[in-house]
């Protein structure tokens, strides 16, 4: 769909959507898109599909841009507690907090936003611009690619993919289908990690040697479950086969599924990718190597949970090792962050701070004629930006897919205790049949055929 017949489209379907107020006698300015509103006519209608913690979070981003409405949220749970901090979320809550903003901003009832359990009715319905896939790891890659293949512009939560095959997979349906897609990975969007990445990328620190990323150890109990082991029935409202779906049967228990499902590699890979979408993705972007990935994964080393259910890894440690000689090491032993090491000295950063040693080099201003790398002050903004010029975002999918391919060798690598040659080419390890078995999962029927009929 080109730009003049997406507008025209989001033109018809937004009037359609401003009907859900009631008709006052005289249409406000506001409505008309004057005084500085946007016009309904001109809105982006957004789907959620998956309506968890990381769901309210992100409603909560998008609600105040006057470009967008949010009119439907999709989730396999109606309502339940077991999220963050045990706290509430689920289709009818989220639906709940959007109605009640829309409400406050209107001064009016307002009740529209509409709730479904199959994300595959909300692909189908025709008045969505774009949906935001913010599911378990192990169901992001076919909502994505049925959306592509919908026409339909994609932000995705990290971990971009379950698995290298299922990024693979959700990049190509990307670039085949032409649609805008963004990946969670805000930290693109940090002031704090894009000045380090332009001081590295500026040679502010020397030759760059040296990457480190330490990520958070442990199993973390977020939905306050870890101790509801024990298989139990299925709770009322929540549809655990389709939440499975295409992952393993698995008898349910609480500590299972909701906030805690990234402690089970069925679903997630732990630490290693739950925050391997953050900060591997910056040292990719400090590295330059945005669109490659390392030779060789070496000295893996991991303590793997002893819960019942849970099975990740609790504390981790693995080096890739880049044709250009950089060495990235990927750690849960010295705290949180990522520093860039060069023959001159270091920069350092985390969420709201960065730093150097030495301290002079944070004074270094990069020139009009030097690299100065996609800015971003708002991931949410920058996407809709997008979806309306049709431009790229600054986390795309391809990128994504490099970055978490770093934390799924690393998993690979620390399963067959093992060091591993990769093709980043061909997205292949070189003569190791072992560690190729891993780089796909098995998927339940149905969703294996939906998966192959998708993928490009």
């Amino acid at each position: 769909m080109n730009n003049n017949s997406r507008r025209a489209f989001i033109k018809k379907v937004g009037t359609a959507t401003s009907a859900v107020f009631a008709a006052p006698t005289i249409i406000p300015a506001s409505a008309l898109g004057k005084n500085g509103h946007i016009a309904p006519s001109e809105r982006i209608n957004i789907a959620f599909i998956g309506a968890g913690n990381q769901a309210g979070n992100d409603v909560k981003s998008f609600l105040p841009d006057e470009r967008v409405q949010i009119t439907t949220i999709c989730d396999v749970n109606k309502k339940s507690d077991g999220y963050w901090n045990g706290k509430v979320a689920g289709r009818e809550f989220i639906m709940q907090l959007v109605d009640d903003f829309y409400s406050e901003k209107h001064g009016k009832k307002y009740q529209s936003c509409q709730g479904y359990e199959d994300f595959r009715d909300v692909i189908a319905l025709d008045h969505i611009d774009a949906v935001e896939i913010v599911t378990p790891d192990h169901w992001h890659a076919i909502p994505v690619l049925m959306a592509a293949a919908a026409g339909k512009d994609i932000y995705c939560q990290k971990p971009l993919a379950l698995t290298i095959e299922e990024g693979r997979a959700m990049s190509d349906a990307v670039n085949k289908h032409q649609v805008v897609f963004q990946t969670g990975s805000q930290q693109r969007s940090d002031e704090n990690f894009r000045r380090v990445c332009e001081l590295v990328r500026n040679g502010k620190i020397g030759e760059l040697q040296t990457v480190t990323c330490s990520l958070p150890p442990g199993t973390p109990d977020f939905g306050k479950t870890s101790h509801l082991t024990e298989t139990v029935p299925v709770p009322k409202d929540f549809n655990y086969d389709m939440w499975l779906g295409p992952a393993p049967e698995a008898p349910y228990c609480p500590a299972r599924t909701h906030v805690n499902f990234r402690w089970i590699l069925d679903y997630s890979g732990g630490m290693v990718t739950d925050w391997g979408g953050h900060h591997p993705d910056i040292a990719q972007w400090g590295m330059d190597t945005e669109y490659t990935g390392p030779v060789k994964i070496q000295n893996a080393r991991a303590t793997w949970s002893d819960h019942p259910v849970w099975n990740t890894a609790t504390e981790f440690h693995f080096e890739c090792l880049y044709e250009n000689g950089l060495k990235l090491i990927v750690t849960s032993q010295e705290g949180r962050g990522i520093k860039f090491t060069g023959t001159e000295g270091s920069v350092w950063a985390n969420r709201g701070s960065h730093d150097a040693d030495p301290k002079s080099i944070l004074d270094a201003e990069i020139g009009p004629d030097e690299i100065h790398l996609y800015k971003s002050d708002n991931h949410f903004r920058n996407f809709i930006d997008c979806v309306l010029s049709r431009e790229e975002p600054i986390a795309p999918a391809e990128v994504a897919h490099r970055s978490i391919t770093i934390a799924h060798l690393g998993n690979i690598a620390m399963m067959l205790q093992q060091d591993l040659d990769w093709d980043p080419q061909a997205e292949k390890f070189i003569d190791n049949f072992a560690a190729n078995q891993l780089l796909s999962r098995s998927m339940r029927d149905p969703w294996d055929s939906v998966f192959k009929k998708y993928a490009v």
